[in-house]
């Protein structure tokens, strides 16, 4: 407009040619300020919300007078409409330098192998994966984590939540914790997967399932089964190793010989194998002994695996001992038989002396988190007697009333 030219005082040449240290104001609140350093800026007085307010237009000659100009004249546009032109440049600037927000799916998938080393068994990513895969990629994977509302993980529940509530309980719990991330982030200010979201879905009566276990006075007749078979007979080995030990099937069939101390009779499962992340040291009974003399002769590979599978020498398969006793009939799980124990040492002992002991056989916590600060033994000779006790126990309770050992 007229009347706007008029008040433009500055022209290209003086802004260039000028370098007295001052302020030169051009109209519309429009100013060149020249620094002593002779540096040169635009600045643009205004009023939002009724405060007066300088604004940073950018340097000269980098941003040139006619650039300046239109700059302040869409500021004051913005301004005329109730808007706030600098805090709408700071959210700008603030969204160049944030990260790209991920989908679902992105974000599920960084969590699970930023948690990958943390996890003892290697099954636990593929069932991350093939559960949210399943259940939640379907409904939200393509969307943006900070779109995803309380109602798109209700429809993702809500089909499987009555049908199928472990598995609905194991999706809702997996999605809470890929949240919390997103959450820490900075992505969204809350978790649509929180346990508020159990409240508003129907209630379900849940039973708490256990591994399938044998009685322990049953579980010598089991272990003659398995050496009576014609399993292969590193599996019926390293299968009666892990009941005489205690131990979890991941750490029986990953055992090295390194870990093996023959001399001393003990075994040390690194903290790595183990679900505590804490190293554990395992007494071995004479038959344990035996058992290993005897892997050894079977050993044509010479690797270091205990019990390498027959071929390949790889370990053996996670599926290994539980193909074997559903083959032979035997109602239990392999980890149904750390049960077995713990049930004979509460039993058939005293369970006021077994009780630690058993605890720490069973690599679990001993106490509260104060008892555990000041006891800091693993019991290991203390636990030596009472696996010779279960080591005996099932050579002498087979059908004839003695031992089968190989």
């Amino acid at each position: 407009m007229p009347g706007d030219r008029k008040q433009q005082a500055l022209s290209a040449m003086m802004v260039r040619t000028v370098t007295k240290p001052g302020m030169y104001s051009d109209g519309n609140g429009l100013n060149l300020k020249v620094e002593a350093s002779g540096a040169k800026r635009w600045v643009q007085r205004v009023t939002i919300a009724g405060q007066r307010r300088n604004m940073g237009l950018g340097g000269y000659p980098a941003v040139s007078l006619a650039e300046a100009r239109d700059l302040a004249a869409e500021n004051q546009r913005l301004i005329r409409q109730g808007r706030d032109p600098m805090a709408e440049r700071r959210q700008a600037a603030e969204e160049l330098r944030r990260p790209a927000i991920p989908t679902f799916a992105q974000a599920a998938k960084q969590v699970i192998e930023m948690r990958r080393p943390t996890w003892s068994n290697s099954k636990h990513a593929s069932q991350w994966t093939n559960t949210l895969r399943t259940y939640a990629h379907p409904v939200i994977g393509r969307k943006l984590v900070d779109e995803v509302t309380t109602g798109d993980v209700l429809a993702v529940l809500t089909p499987i939540w009555t049908t199928k509530p472990e598995t609905a309980s194991r999706v809702r719990q997996r999605l809470e914790t890929v949240f919390d991330w997103t959450v820490a982030q900075g992505w969204r200010p809350d978790n649509p997967a929180g346990k508020a979201v159990i409240r508003v879905l129907p209630r379900t009566s849940r039973l708490k399932s256990h591994h399938t276990a044998l009685p322990y006075g049953e579980v010598a007749v089991a272990l003659e089964q398995v050496r009576e078979s014609t399993a292969d007979p590193v599996t019926k080995l390293s299968f009666e190793f892990l009941v005489l030990t205690a131990a979890r099937s991941s750490e029986v069939r990953l055992a090295t010989w390194p870990e093996v101390d023959l001399e001393s009779a003990t075994w040390t499962v690194p903290a790595e194998r183990m679900k505590a992340r804490r190293e554990h040291r395992v007494p071995l009974s004479s038959r344990c002994l035996d058992i290993l003399s005897q892997a050894k002769e079977l050993d044509t590979q010479e690797g270091s695996l205990v019990f390498p599978a027959a071929r390949g020498g790889k370990a053996l398969s996670d599926m290994a001992y539980t193909v074997m006793l559903r083959r032979l009939g035997i109602s239990a799980v392999p980890h149904g038989f750390r049960s077995s124990f713990k049930n004979w040492c509460m039993e058939a002992r005293d369970p006021g002396a077994t009780w630690f002991p058993s605890e720490a056989a069973l690599a679990h916590n001993l106490g509260n988190s104060t008892e555990q600060a000041y006891a800091r033994t693993d019991l290991l000779e203390v636990r030596r007697p009472l696996m010779e006790d279960w080591a005996e126990f099932l050579a002498s309770n087979t059908h004839d009333g003695v031992s089968n050992r190989a």
